[in-house]
């Protein structure tokens, strides 16, 4: 009985009492698991009290101290072996109880668990070292570099220790081994400099050469700063005949495909510390010449700097064409149809380079034709082919390339469209300095045939003229006047032509053609040349007879003061009664005219020939003729039709039309009215005057 006593208190010990809930009712404020998960980290941060400090005694304290120690780490790698950071810690903890096999035993089963972890390996090396344990320290380099060759840093590690124990062959060794496995760039320069810090210079020169024939055979792309680390390696140790050879191998192995301008500027710059200074010329020259401009900035700033410092004008001059050619060139290659860029080029370019580069750019300039047929497109486009065509002939002195340039010009033109009438002339006048008439004359008449123009028909007279060749002048004028008959000027000159040859009976038959045209552009310049022929002829009564016929298509007032002054000065006898009769005649017709300038215009030229060749009577009259001048205003309209106010202008008033008799009367009245008014203002203002003349 106690025995189930017994049982049954323990039974009742271990189940849990549960608590009643009273309220099942949601609470009023509610917790939600991201606030109690925030409040979990925030107690996290707070700080706890440090562990008390623990004072070791005696042996037996240490010895329990560290086998808690060790069991907490033993146990803390078996719980995850991978984590490498315990089991660091724990042989860093042996190491400072300077228990070295243990640690080393430690840092041995970490390394049978992850031996790819460089960190392991280095933690490993360093404690043998701090303990100067140099053979233990070789060893585990020995065996991280064997398992691990391309972590470079065991490899430095290794080879500054052995360098700092003074073990420089040993150095060299592992150096040696290490490139045998084809390290980085610099891995090579570390060997390099150790090679240096003990004066082994030939050492080092090899060590160059194997370097840069690694970059050749593994390398797809060679870093050409390889190459300049060596030549200035040979530079710095005097050794600048082996300098020169580097560069110079390494100008050729790049070749033109792959040219660097770092590589230039560096051999430049070591010419010219070695007072190479047209070497240095040479190779800036060769190098701009052959590397495209937008990658050549540093070089082109570089030979500018050294033409300042060492070069003559000529040199300098050189410079800055170079700087403006690769401005055009930009220009002409971000706006190939911008023309004005390419004449401020080729004239830069003839000024300065041979003739192949001339028509290099040239023939680049006019492969850029207008892509739109219209004349306008095409004005400065034309000059490209001119200017061409003339540096050929003046220039080159090559008369076939500039027929060549010519002919292609011609072809290019769409005749059928709009044509340049100069470029015909000028290919015919090139064809004349060349002494071949029989062609200058073909491309003249291509041109009439294919596109006739009014200039090319005057160049082509022109040419036959100085050749004295009138049968072929009056043919083209023929051909001329067929093509545009209401040229006055051809008419004229065709005349001209005549009347030179001494032919009066065909010029006068030109003349008589030309004023029966229907349409004509300049009419009273061809009335004026035909009148001031025949009087040249003195053929007064034909002059006559041509000025009664102008007038009887119109009745401008110059053609009637024109025929009174031929009047005046074409008869002896009776030229005053002719020239007044003439006179009267005009001022008859100018009457019914609505232009009374024109009509004041006539009468001031009567009264001109007057007062120089007439009587009093005479001029009496003409005074009586000539009209009253006097101001008038009128109303004036916007375009709208609303009123925009008045203004004032002069009218004329003459005597003899008899509808304006009551005007001048009404006039008359009226000035007299005006003077009346002013002299009775004149006696009020002064009445002792009026006094004294009534008593006198």
């Amino acid at each position: 009985s106690g025995g189930k006593m017994a049982s049954t208190a323990a039974g009742k010990q271990r189940i849990p009492k549960v608590a009643k809930v009273k309220n099942k009712a949601p609470a009023e404020v509610q917790i939600t698991a991201e606030q109690l998960l925030r409040e979990a980290k925030e107690r996290e941060l707070e700080l706890l009290p440090p562990p008390p400090q623990q004072k070791i005694t005696d042996v037996e304290e240490l010895n329990d101290y560290k086998l808690r120690k060790r069991k907490t780490f033993e146990d803390n790698i078996r719980k995850n072996r991978t984590v490498i950071s315990n089991w660091i810690k724990y042989a860093q903890w042996e190491e400072s109880l300077k228990e070295i096999q243990r640690a080393r035993s430690i840092y041995e089963r970490a390394l049978d668990v992850d031996y790819r972890n460089v960190t392991l390996w280095l933690k490993y090396a360093e404690m043998e070292m701090k303990n100067r344990q140099v053979n233990h320290a070789r060893n585990i380099w020995d065996r991280a570099i064997t398992t691990l060759p391309r972590v470079n840093q065991f490899w430095y590690k290794y080879t500054y220790m052995e360098e700092m124990l003074g073990n420089v062959a040993g150095s060299r060794q592992v150096f040696e081994r290490w490139m045998e496995w084809q390290p980085e760039e610099q891995a090579w320069h570390s060997y390099i400099n150790f090679e240096l810090r003990y004066k082994e210079v030939d050492r080092a020169r090899s060590i160059y050469e194997r370097y840069i024939l690694f970059t050749l055979l593994v390398l797809v792309h060679p870093d050409v700063k390889n190459w300049i680390k060596y030549a200035r390696f040979e530079e710095k140790h005097s050794y600048f005949a082996h300098a020169r050879k580097v560069y110079e191998r390494a100008v050729e192995f790049f070749g033109e495909e792959h040219m660097d301008e770092h590589l230039y500027v560096a051999f430049a710059k070591f010419e010219e510390n070695q007072k190479e200074f047209e070497r240095v010329r040479v190779i800036y020259k060769y190098a701009l010449d052959r590397i495209p401009k937008q990658e050549a900035q540093n070089l082109f700033k570089n030979y500018t700097i050294f033409e300042k410092k060492f070069g003559d004008r000529r040199g300098i001059e050189d410079i800055i064409v170079s700087k403006r050619r690769f401005q055009y060139e930009e220009e002409v290659k971000a706006n190939p149809h911008n023309y004005d860029a390419w004449f401020d080029y080729l004239r830069l370019v003839e000024s300065d380079t041979g003739a192949e580069t001339v028509r290099e750019v040239y023939e680049r300039a006019i492969a850029n034709v207008p892509p739109i047929q219209e004349k306008r497109h095409w004005k400065r486009y034309i000059y490209l082919w001119i200017n061409y065509a003339l540096y050929e002939e003046l220039e080159a002195k090559a008369s076939k390339r500039t027929r060549q340039v010519y002919q292609a010009c011609l072809e290019l033109l769409p005749h059928k469209k709009f044509t340049f009438a100069k470029m015909w002339l000028l290919y015919a006048q090139f064809e004349i300095r060349q002494k071949n008439l029989p062609l200058a004359r073909r491309a003249l008449g291509t041109s009439i045939g294919k596109c006739p123009k009014n200039k090319l028909f005057k160049g082509y007279i022109e040419l036959e003229l100085q050749l004295r060749e009138f049968d072929r002048c009056r043919k083209l004028y023929e051909k001329f006047l067929e093509f545009a008959p209401e040229n006055c000027t051809s008419w004229i000159k065709f005349a001209e032509l005549e009347t030179i040859l001494g032919d009066i009976d065909r010029a006068r038959a030109i003349y008589e053609l030309a004023i029966g045209q229907p349409r004509l552009d300049m009419p009273e310049v061809l009335w004026k040349s035909y009148i001031d022929f025949e009087i040249e002829q003195e053929e007064y009564e034909k002059t006559r007879n041509l000025y009664r016929r102008l007038l009887q298509r119109t009745q401008h007032v110059k053609v009637w003061i024109s025929f009174a002054q031929f009047e005046l000065s074409a008869g002896r006898e009776q030229r005053l009664q002719r020239c007044r009769q003439i006179y009267e005649e005009a001022n008859k017709a100018m009457r019914s005219c609505e232009e009374k300038e024109e009509r004041v215009m006539l009468l001031e030229s009567w009264r001109n020939f007057e007062e120089e060749f007439g009587t009093d009577a005479t001029k009496e009259r003409i005074d009586k003729l000539m009209p009253e001048k006097i101001k008038k205003r009128r109303k004036l309209q916007a375009e709208d039709g609303s009123d925009a106010g008045w203004e004032e202008y002069y009218d004329y008033i003459f005597p003899e039309d008899t509808a304006n008799q009551p005007n001048l009367k009404l006039l008359a009245m009226a000035k007299l009215w005006k003077k009346q008014q002013q002299e009775s203002e004149a006696a009020a203002m002064d009445p002792d005057k009026d006094i004294d003349e009534s008593q006198t």
